[in-house]
Protein backbone atom coordinates (compact mmCIF):
# COMPACT_ATOMS: atom_id res chain seq x y z
CA UNK A 1 0.00 0.00 0.00
CA UNK A 2 1.34 3.63 -0.91
CA UNK A 3 1.66 6.46 1.99
CA UNK A 4 1.97 9.43 -0.19
CA UNK A 5 2.53 12.27 2.56
CA UNK A 6 0.81 15.65 1.70
CA UNK A 7 3.23 18.69 2.94
CA UNK A 8 1.51 21.81 3.17
CA UNK A 9 4.14 25.61 3.30
CA UNK A 10 2.98 28.49 4.38
CA UNK A 11 5.04 29.39 1.73
CA UNK A 12 2.52 29.71 -1.07
CA UNK A 13 4.41 29.80 -3.99
CA UNK A 14 6.60 27.34 -6.30
CA UNK A 15 9.90 28.87 -5.90
CA UNK A 16 8.78 27.43 -1.82
CA UNK A 17 7.37 23.89 -2.04
CA UNK A 18 9.22 21.02 -0.89
CA UNK A 19 12.17 19.16 -2.90
CA UNK A 20 14.50 16.54 -2.96
CA UNK A 21 17.80 17.83 -1.47
CA UNK A 22 20.50 17.31 -3.73
CA UNK A 23 23.86 16.11 -3.05
CA UNK A 24 26.07 19.33 -2.82
CA UNK A 25 29.79 18.84 -1.67
CA UNK A 26 30.38 22.31 0.50
CA UNK A 27 33.62 23.05 2.28
CA UNK A 28 35.10 19.29 1.83
CA UNK A 29 32.36 17.77 4.02
CA UNK A 30 29.10 16.01 2.33
CA UNK A 31 25.65 16.83 1.93
CA UNK A 32 23.90 13.76 1.86
CA UNK A 33 20.83 12.90 -0.75
CA UNK A 34 17.78 12.67 1.85
CA UNK A 35 17.36 8.56 1.11
CA UNK A 36 14.24 7.44 3.01
CA UNK A 37 15.25 4.96 5.68
CA UNK A 38 18.62 4.00 4.30
CA UNK A 39 21.93 4.97 5.88
CA UNK A 40 23.63 5.18 9.57
CA UNK A 41 22.26 7.57 11.57
CA UNK A 42 25.93 6.72 13.74
CA UNK A 43 27.69 10.00 12.82
CA UNK A 44 30.20 11.82 13.49
CA UNK A 45 29.07 15.47 15.31
CA UNK A 46 30.81 17.90 16.99
CA UNK A 47 34.20 16.81 16.20
CA UNK A 48 33.52 13.85 17.98
CA UNK A 49 31.84 10.61 17.63
CA UNK A 50 28.04 10.57 18.49
CA UNK A 51 27.52 8.24 21.57
CA UNK A 52 23.46 7.74 21.88
CA UNK A 53 23.20 3.71 22.14
CA UNK A 54 20.01 4.60 20.51
CA UNK A 55 22.01 5.63 17.30
CA UNK A 56 24.02 2.56 17.49
CA UNK A 57 20.80 0.28 16.46
CA UNK A 58 18.43 2.85 14.71
CA UNK A 59 19.19 5.25 11.51
CA UNK A 60 19.07 9.17 11.31
CA UNK A 61 15.22 8.78 9.41
CA UNK A 62 16.34 12.12 7.96
CA UNK A 63 19.89 11.52 6.00
CA UNK A 64 22.46 14.33 5.36
CA UNK A 65 23.07 16.32 8.53
CA UNK A 66 26.56 18.54 8.90
CA UNK A 67 29.10 17.70 11.14
CA UNK A 68 30.95 20.32 13.83
CA UNK A 69 32.98 22.47 12.68
CA UNK A 70 30.68 23.45 9.66
CA UNK A 71 29.74 26.74 7.82
CA UNK A 72 26.09 25.19 6.47
CA UNK A 73 23.50 23.64 8.94
CA UNK A 74 23.98 26.60 11.72
CA UNK A 75 21.68 26.50 14.92
CA UNK A 76 22.02 29.70 17.06
CA UNK A 77 20.60 29.84 20.19
CA UNK A 78 19.49 32.89 22.28
CA UNK A 79 20.37 32.98 25.81
CA UNK A 80 18.41 35.82 27.61
CA UNK A 81 19.82 35.41 31.29
CA UNK A 82 21.21 31.78 31.57
CA UNK A 83 23.26 31.35 35.07
CA UNK A 84 26.95 29.89 34.65
CA UNK A 85 26.01 26.21 35.91
CA UNK A 86 22.50 26.38 33.45
CA UNK A 87 24.78 27.23 30.41
CA UNK A 88 27.31 24.53 31.49
CA UNK A 89 24.31 21.88 31.61
CA UNK A 90 23.31 23.09 28.18
CA UNK A 91 26.63 22.66 26.51
CA UNK A 92 27.18 19.29 28.04
CA UNK A 93 23.39 18.11 26.70
CA UNK A 94 23.44 19.28 23.44
CA UNK A 95 26.78 21.51 22.75
CA UNK A 96 27.56 19.42 19.93
CA UNK A 97 24.57 20.96 17.93
CA UNK A 98 24.99 24.74 18.81
CA UNK A 99 27.07 26.70 16.59
CA UNK A 100 26.10 30.23 17.76
CA UNK A 101 25.59 31.52 21.28
CA UNK A 102 23.49 34.99 21.10
CA UNK A 103 23.69 36.60 24.83
CA UNK A 104 20.39 38.47 23.48
CA UNK A 105 19.62 42.13 23.52
CA UNK A 106 21.49 43.98 25.86
CA UNK A 107 21.93 41.07 28.44
CA UNK A 108 26.15 41.08 28.22
CA UNK A 109 26.27 44.50 30.09
CA UNK A 110 23.88 43.09 33.25
CA UNK A 111 26.33 40.23 34.58
CA UNK A 112 28.16 41.19 37.45
CA UNK A 113 32.21 41.54 36.42
CA UNK A 114 34.07 38.74 36.01
CA UNK A 115 30.82 36.52 35.56
CA UNK A 116 30.52 37.37 31.65
CA UNK A 117 33.92 36.23 30.79
CA UNK A 118 33.68 32.70 32.37
CA UNK A 119 30.60 32.48 30.78
CA UNK A 120 32.10 33.58 27.86
CA UNK A 121 34.91 31.11 27.96
CA UNK A 122 33.12 28.47 29.17
CA UNK A 123 30.98 28.64 25.95
CA UNK A 124 33.92 28.77 23.73
CA UNK A 125 36.00 25.70 25.65
CA UNK A 126 32.91 23.91 23.88
CA UNK A 127 33.53 25.29 20.81
CA UNK A 128 30.95 27.24 20.43
CA UNK A 129 30.52 30.78 19.44
CA UNK A 130 29.52 33.92 21.18
CA UNK A 131 28.48 37.34 20.77
CA UNK A 132 26.27 39.54 22.78
CA UNK A 133 22.75 41.06 20.60
CA UNK A 134 22.43 43.44 17.39
CA UNK A 135 20.31 45.67 20.41
CA UNK A 136 23.80 46.32 22.02
CA UNK A 137 25.39 47.43 19.44
CA UNK A 138 22.84 49.51 18.02
CA UNK A 139 22.78 51.19 21.72
CA UNK A 140 26.96 52.15 20.93
CA UNK A 141 25.98 53.60 17.62
CA UNK A 142 23.33 55.91 19.54
CA UNK A 143 25.90 56.46 21.66
CA UNK A 144 28.57 57.33 19.34
CA UNK A 145 30.60 54.41 20.67
CA UNK A 146 31.13 52.03 18.19
CA UNK A 147 34.44 51.69 18.09
CA UNK A 148 35.02 51.60 21.97
CA UNK A 149 32.23 48.50 21.86
CA UNK A 150 33.95 46.48 19.54
CA UNK A 151 37.26 47.49 20.84
CA UNK A 152 35.55 45.66 24.37
CA UNK A 153 33.68 42.82 22.89
CA UNK A 154 37.53 41.74 20.99
CA UNK A 155 39.04 42.20 24.72
CA UNK A 156 36.18 39.87 26.59
CA UNK A 157 36.99 37.20 24.28
CA UNK A 158 33.48 37.43 22.69
CA UNK A 159 34.15 35.56 18.81
CA UNK A 160 31.64 36.99 17.17
CA UNK A 161 29.24 40.34 16.59
CA UNK A 162 25.72 40.77 15.43
CA UNK A 163 25.32 44.22 13.50
CA UNK A 164 21.96 45.49 13.06
CA UNK A 165 19.68 48.31 12.91
CA UNK A 166 16.20 46.85 13.96
CA UNK A 167 15.72 49.62 16.60
CA UNK A 168 18.05 51.96 15.98
CA UNK A 169 18.62 53.94 11.84
CA UNK A 170 22.24 53.33 11.36
CA UNK A 171 23.31 54.86 8.22
CA UNK A 172 24.96 52.60 5.32
CA UNK A 173 28.51 54.18 5.84
CA UNK A 174 28.47 53.59 9.50
CA UNK A 175 27.05 49.83 9.03
CA UNK A 176 30.14 49.27 6.87
CA UNK A 177 32.94 50.96 9.23
CA UNK A 178 31.19 47.89 12.08
CA UNK A 179 31.65 45.59 9.71
CA UNK A 180 35.36 46.42 8.23
CA UNK A 181 36.31 47.08 12.02
CA UNK A 182 34.72 43.65 13.44
CA UNK A 183 36.92 41.90 10.56
CA UNK A 184 39.99 43.63 11.51
CA UNK A 185 40.05 42.41 14.91
CA UNK A 186 39.21 38.54 13.78
CA UNK A 187 35.12 38.53 14.38
CA UNK A 188 32.88 36.70 12.66
CA UNK A 189 30.65 39.53 11.44
CA UNK A 190 26.65 38.36 11.83
CA UNK A 191 24.82 40.90 10.37
CA UNK A 192 20.73 41.02 10.35
CA UNK A 193 18.43 43.09 8.18
CA UNK A 194 14.56 43.52 8.93
CA UNK A 195 12.91 45.78 11.81
CA UNK A 196 11.31 44.51 15.10
CA UNK A 197 8.29 46.70 14.64
CA UNK A 198 6.30 46.32 11.55
CA UNK A 199 5.65 50.06 11.97
CA UNK A 200 9.46 50.52 10.61
CA UNK A 201 9.34 48.37 7.94
CA UNK A 202 11.34 48.77 5.00
CA UNK A 203 10.62 47.69 0.80
CA UNK A 204 11.99 44.82 0.60
CA UNK A 205 14.58 45.95 -2.37
CA UNK A 206 16.19 47.95 0.97
CA UNK A 207 16.76 44.86 2.86
CA UNK A 208 18.12 43.00 -0.37
CA UNK A 209 20.30 45.93 -1.24
CA UNK A 210 21.52 45.47 3.00
CA UNK A 211 22.31 42.11 2.53
CA UNK A 212 24.31 41.91 -1.12
CA UNK A 213 26.47 44.91 0.36
CA UNK A 214 27.01 43.00 3.77
CA UNK A 215 27.99 39.85 1.63
CA UNK A 216 30.03 41.54 -0.23
CA UNK A 217 31.91 43.52 2.88
CA UNK A 218 32.83 39.99 4.07
CA UNK A 219 30.13 39.29 6.95
CA UNK A 220 29.99 35.66 7.26
CA UNK A 221 26.15 35.07 7.43
CA UNK A 222 23.13 37.49 6.99
CA UNK A 223 19.88 37.22 9.21
CA UNK A 224 16.63 37.77 9.10
CA UNK A 225 15.05 39.28 11.67
CA UNK A 226 12.17 37.04 13.42
CA UNK A 227 12.86 38.52 17.46
CA UNK A 228 12.17 35.45 20.04
CA UNK A 229 8.78 35.47 19.33
CA UNK A 230 8.59 35.07 15.60
CA UNK A 231 5.26 36.89 14.94
CA UNK A 232 4.70 40.53 13.43
CA UNK A 233 8.62 41.21 12.80
CA UNK A 234 11.26 40.99 9.90
CA UNK A 235 10.02 38.91 7.31
CA UNK A 236 6.73 37.37 9.73
CA UNK A 237 3.39 38.38 10.29
CA UNK A 238 1.47 38.67 13.31
CA UNK A 239 0.52 34.94 13.47
CA UNK A 240 4.36 33.88 12.73
CA UNK A 241 3.47 33.20 9.09
CA UNK A 242 6.02 33.96 6.32
CA UNK A 243 6.02 37.07 4.54
CA UNK A 244 5.47 34.88 1.48
CA UNK A 245 6.37 37.51 -1.63
CA UNK A 246 8.88 39.13 0.37
CA UNK A 247 10.92 35.67 1.52
CA UNK A 248 10.55 35.00 -2.45
CA UNK A 249 12.43 38.19 -3.76
CA UNK A 250 15.10 37.86 -0.78
CA UNK A 251 15.95 34.14 -2.22
CA UNK A 252 15.96 35.16 -5.93
CA UNK A 253 18.01 38.44 -5.32
CA UNK A 254 20.29 36.10 -2.97
CA UNK A 255 20.69 32.90 -4.41
CA UNK A 256 22.08 30.98 -2.11
CA UNK A 257 20.27 30.47 0.79
CA UNK A 258 22.84 29.29 3.12
CA UNK A 259 24.55 32.57 3.12
CA UNK A 260 21.31 33.63 5.45
CA UNK A 261 20.35 32.62 8.91
CA UNK A 262 16.65 32.43 9.01
CA UNK A 263 15.59 33.27 12.78
CA UNK A 264 13.03 31.11 13.39
CA UNK A 265 11.66 30.00 16.93
CA UNK A 266 8.62 28.43 16.15
CA UNK A 267 8.30 25.23 15.55
CA UNK A 268 6.34 25.41 12.53
CA UNK A 269 8.42 28.03 10.90
CA UNK A 270 11.49 25.47 11.89
CA UNK A 271 9.32 22.31 9.78
CA UNK A 272 8.81 24.84 6.75
CA UNK A 273 12.51 25.72 6.43
CA UNK A 274 13.65 22.00 6.73
CA UNK A 275 11.36 20.70 4.60
CA UNK A 276 11.81 22.94 2.17
CA UNK A 277 15.78 23.59 2.31
CA UNK A 278 16.74 20.31 4.31
CA UNK A 279 18.44 19.49 7.72
CA UNK A 280 21.33 22.06 7.09
CA UNK A 281 19.21 24.97 6.71
CA UNK A 282 20.45 27.71 9.07
CA UNK A 283 18.49 28.66 11.93
CA UNK A 284 18.57 31.02 14.74
CA UNK A 285 16.68 32.41 18.18
CA UNK A 286 15.93 29.21 19.44
CA UNK A 287 15.22 28.97 22.84
CA UNK A 288 17.94 26.88 25.00
CA UNK A 289 14.83 24.23 25.76
CA UNK A 290 14.22 24.18 22.45
CA UNK A 291 17.29 22.96 20.73
CA UNK A 292 16.92 18.82 20.95
CA UNK A 293 13.23 19.45 19.94
CA UNK A 294 15.17 21.72 16.70
CA UNK A 295 17.69 18.80 16.00
CA UNK A 296 15.36 15.93 16.43
CA UNK A 297 13.27 17.93 13.62
CA UNK A 298 16.60 17.94 11.33
CA UNK A 299 17.31 14.38 11.53
CA UNK A 300 13.62 13.09 11.13
CA UNK A 301 13.54 11.91 14.93
CA UNK A 302 9.83 14.14 14.74
CA UNK A 303 6.70 13.08 13.34
CA UNK A 304 6.59 17.00 11.25
CA UNK A 305 9.81 15.87 9.44
CA UNK A 306 9.32 11.53 9.53
CA UNK A 307 6.32 11.91 7.26
CA UNK A 308 8.39 13.34 4.45
CA UNK A 309 10.61 10.39 4.45
CA UNK A 310 7.86 8.07 4.69
CA UNK A 311 7.04 6.87 0.95
CA UNK A 312 5.76 3.27 1.29
CA UNK A 313 5.13 0.97 4.12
Amino acid sequence: MQLFCMVTLLFNNEYLKPKVFPNIQTGGQAYATRSGLKGKGHCDMGGQAHTSIWMELLDFPLQGRLIKPRAQGLTMVIDKGLGLNETKDLLKTAGEYIDFLKLGFGTSGLYPNGLLEDKINLVKSFGVDIYPGGTFLEIAVLQGKLKEYLALVKELGYTAVEISDGTVKITPEVREQAISIALAYDLKVLTEVGNKNPQDRAEVGHYITQILRDLELGAFKVILEGRESGKGAGFYDPEGRFLADEVHQVLEAVGDPQLLIWEAPLKQQQQELILRFGPNVNLGNIAPAELLSLEALRVGLRGDTLRSVLQEV
